[in-house]
């Protein structure tokens, strides 16, 4: 395997992770990207790097909401032991999130947590009043007195990440191909394909919806935040993220739009105001950037992959907000398919098109891939 050819097309979050582990693991690779080393073409340029498998399974529908929990599980695991690997510091904490609500807004908390209740999910959800919320978050004012705590979630430097592992696949001699567009089916001979492209890839995707996320990054040094914290609510479901040197990530979870256009003025007085609601404190802080970006969806939200014989291309696409949670344990069971690492319990459970002339399931792709390389 050392010496096949695997090229990578797409070199967002998912495509760079994915070239880095192979290359790592002894594989020959190249990638190829439409935009620069930093990632700023990619979602995952403007995103809030959440590790969060208990609330994304939460809000995924009940029929794939265990598996993005599994996964995200995985990747919760993986992701400290891949950022040791870095060369580049990058920020990572797991201090787990905060869900709160505005008092006319608990309807929202009490569907959490039947929702939780009716599922048989591995997290665990605490509700916390009064003293119990003041000790985990002193930044939160009175008004918000009632919360529930998720322990076992995480969150990473979206940006630091990108440029990290960008360094990292130039340490390994990875060939690397920033600015520099592939054409939809004009990919570079390899002994295989892994085409990552996300919107990009929309044309072998006829279901790929786009979902618009905006965000706002602050800079606050006087708001020191320990999770991070998610207002429920039912218009308006603001995340805040804590990052390094008082600086802080807000945005809104989704819009289904593919409208790449920058925040409007009302998207922006909602977002802001939504998140001065739960910290107004904020008042002060300096805002740094107004970004959106447009994240690839499939119908149920869920990742899928087909492998496309005539063209030796394998498609992976459709991560949708769970870019961070889920690439990992993707990336873990990609190595396995190309016989790069042993599978893990994992091989075959996440959501695959269904068998046809050119799309065949996870199970039933090795033998195929093999066979390019």
């Amino acid at each position: 395997m050392t010496r096949s050819d695997i090229c990578v097309v797409g070199g967002g979050l998912l495509g760079r992770c994915l070239a880095w582990r192979a290359s790592k693991a002894g594989a020959r690779v190249a990638l190829y990207d439409a935009a620069g080393r930093q990632g700023e073409g990619s979602a995952a340029w403007v995103a809030g790097g959440m590790i969060a498998p208990t609330f994304e399974a939460l809000e995924a529908c009940a029929q794939v909401g265990s598996q993005i929990e599994s996964m995200g599980r995985r990747s919760l695991a993986l992701w400290p032991q891949w950022l040791a690997e870095l060369s580049m510091p990058v920020f990572y904490r797991d201090g787990g999130t905060l869900l709160v609500w505005h008092r006319e807004d608990v309807g929202e908390a009490i569907r959490v947590e039947r929702t939780f209740a009716s599922r048989r999910l591995e997290g665990h959800i605490e509700r916390v009043e009064g003293a119990r919320v003041a000790e985990l978050e002193p930044a939160l004012g009175r008004p918000l007195s009632e919360a529930l705590y998720i322990a076992d979630e995480a969150q990473v430097d979206n940006r630091a990440l990108l440029l990290a592992i960008a360094s990292a696949l130039e340490e390994g001699e990875v060939e690397c191909h920033w600015e520099t567009f592939v054409a939809d089916g004009d990919y570079p001979d390899a002994g295989i394909v892994v085409d990552c492209r996300g919107m990009g890839g929309r044309h072998d995707w006829p279901k790929l919806r786009g979902v618009r996320g905006e965000i706002v990054r602050l800079l606050a040094p006087e708001i020191e935040l320990h999770h991070m914290l998610r207002l429920l609510h039912p218009r308006y479901p603001v995340y805040i993220i804590p990052r390094a040197e008082g600086r802080l990530v807000i945005g809104a979870t989704s819009i289904e739009s593919d409208d790449p256009s920058p925040v409007s003025v009302r998207g922006a007085l909602e977002l802001l105001t939504a998140a001065f609601s739960v910290l107004p404190a904020l008042a002060e802080a300096r805002i740094l950037e107004f970004n959106t970006q447009v994240r690839p969806a499939l119908p149920d939200n869920a990742p899928a992959i087909r492998f496309d014989r005539q063209r030796k291309t394998l498609h992976i696409n459709g991560l949708y907000r769970h870019g961070f949670l889920l690439t990992p344990a993707i990336v873990e069971e990609v190595l396995a398919l190309l016989s790069l690492r042993e599978p893990s319990m994992l091989v075959g459970r996440w959501p695959c098109l269904p068998a046809g002339r050119s799309e065949i399931i996870l199970d039933a792709v090795e033998d195929e891939v093999q066979a390019c390389l």
